[in-house]
């Protein structure tokens, strides 16, 4: 186990009627002039915005809002609502919805009290001075952003993430019944972004990280054993409610300690989505079919430890390349039951952009942790993902 510092200060109210706690929330933080951020209007059919409006009234609130958020989320609608945020004096930032609206919710709350380019953080990795209040009231379970210190957005070709501790949310407010009404594709492509985020975390090379291997290890057997229990059943609340906090957990760094996650097939997803648009989570899906193909050739024993103790592939039954092939075997079956894709022909994506992402996102070195990407490897990668 290697050694690690581990901070996560976002309150979690999680629980049928937990929205109802936002005005105590907010009056802890002393908002005065509040940006509500969000996608379409879900909100007000679930009864979030009432809540909302209610809250900041009864408060003294200034309030302001747009509803404009978009999958892969670009900098053109932040830079946006930065300049309005300024104008309003704005405060405290609320999410709604998942990780795009999270995210474009980080990202103002960095360039709000930042007097350049929001893009900056994203491009120059500059350190902010001052970041705003966040908080989230969370309607899907996927990214886990709601307590992450990180942001993903999209300029044009580029997608980058930007990490610091202090866009935590203050708060991740998690009622699960906000998620019976999704449609079936966004409930799974989340599921997909929740297994992906436990699968970077597992494919360490660090050896001796027992605790952190047993959590991953667990938390994947619970996301299959409920994802089985959403397809049989789409109102299982239960389902649903272990579904939410599992992204949270995912993704909140806890899973980190003592270890050094991977994030190369995420940074072959970032490159995929950027080029065309696609939905994370089913590129996620389609990037770790691949990769855990390839690296089964490779580096095998993460992917042969990993068979062996989620799916009961026998060491003394396979070797260890056999072991990490049924792994990538296993992990297509369950994206495939989810009703994703599992390879880029699916979706009419060719090599044509393949040389061009695989320069840009490594830049002349490499991404990766667990087998370093150089832009040849990333670009056999997306080749087996055809």
């Amino acid at each position: 186990m290697i050694g690690f510092e581990y901070y996560n200060p976002a309150k979690i109210v999680f629980g049928e009627g937990s929205e109802n706690s936002l005005k105590d929330l907010l009056a802890q933080y002393e908002t005065t002039s509040l940006l509500l951020v969000y996608s379409g209007e879900f909100i007000r059919t679930l009864g979030i915005y009432d809540v909302i409006v209610n809250a900041v009234k009864e408060l003294g609130i200034r309030f302001s809002e747009s509803g404009e958020v978009v999958p892969n989320p670009s900098i053109e609608l932040v830079k946006k609502l930065v300049k309005k945020g300024k104008e309003d004096k704005v405060d405290f930032v609320l999410a709604v919805g998942g990780g795009s609206s999270i995210d474009t919710a980080k990202a103002i709350a960095l360039g709000i009290p930042y007097d350049g380019d929001v893009w900056d953080f994203f491009d120059k990795g500059v350190t902010p001075e001052q970041v705003l209040n966040i908080g989230v009231i969370a309607t899907t379970a996927s990214s886990g952003s709601e307590t992450s210190n990180a942001a993903i957005l999209s300029y044009g070709e580029w997608k980058k993430g930007f990490e610091d501790d202090r866009i935590i949310p203050k708060f991740a407010i998690m009622n699960p019944k906000f998620t019976v009404n999704l449609p079936a594709y966004q409930t799974y492509v989340g599921i997909a972004d929740v297994l992906s985020h436990l699968l970077e975390r597992y494919f360490s090379d660090e050896k001796n990280s027992d605790t952190t291997d047993y959590l991953i290890e667990g938390a994947i057997r619970a996301l299959l054993v409920n994802a089985d229990r959403l397809i049989e059943d789409p109102a299982n609340i239960n389902a649903r409610a272990e579904i939410q906090w599992l992204a949270s957990v995912a993704h909140n760094n806890f899973l980190d300690a003592g270890r050094t996650a991977d994030w190369g097939s995420h940074r072959i997803e970032h490159e995929l989505s950027a080029q065309y648009n696609i939905t994370h989570g089913e590129g996620m899906a389609i990037v770790f079919t691949a990769w855990t193909r390839y690296i089964a050739g490779i580096k095998p024993w993460r992917l042969a430890l990993l068979a062996s103790r989620v799916y009961g592939k026998d060491p003394y039954d396979y070797s260890e390349k056999e072991r990490a092939l049924l792994l990538s075997e296993e992990l297509e079956k369950f994206f495939k039951k989810l009703g994703l894709k599992t390879h880029l022909s699916e979706l009419g994506i060719t090599d044509k952009d393949f040389e061009v992402m695989a320069e840009r996102a490594t830049k002349g070195g490499t991404v990766g942790h667990y087998v370093p990407l150089d832009s040849q490897k990333f670009i056999e990668i997306l080749k087996i993902a055809i």
